[in-house]
């Protein structure tokens, strides 16, 4: 599966990102050494290693990831085929995670597997 960014999306990482760069107060524990590998890219945006670097604030996770669950080309993925196909376009400290109870929470995912479950 495929994930574009549309205008839209873009506009609103990039937007995220300078607000989190202003506003940026994480400890440098959290990073943990990998402050190194975050690069600003020409083409606009802050990459670490070939992944879009996702900040906390501004709601984009959560965009993200009703798009990719949600959208009618992906039809409610499980948590690990939604991550799988993420994480190779996207990044953020505690992303498998995030994306663990996002899908959890999915009132729609949890009838269908509620029905397929043995009596």
């Amino acid at each position: 599966m495929s994930i574009t960014i549309h205008s839209g999306l873009k506009t609103k990482i990039l937007e995220a990102q300078g607000e989190a760069s202003e506003d940026l107060k994480a400890p440098a524990e959290w990073l943990r050494g990998l402050e190194t590998h975050f690069e600003r890219r020409d083409v606009g945006g802050i990459y670490f290693f070939d992944r879009i670097g996702i900040p906390s604030v501004g709601g984009v996770r959560k965009l993200i990831m009703d798009e990719a669950h949600t959208s009618r080309y992906s039809i409610h993925p499980g948590a690990d085929k939604m991550y799988y196909d993420l994480r190779d376009l996207y990044w953020w400290p505690v992303i498998k995670r995030d994306i663990a109870e996002y899908v959890s929470r999915c009132l729609t995912c949890s009838k269908i597997k509620a029905e397929h479950q043995n009596p």
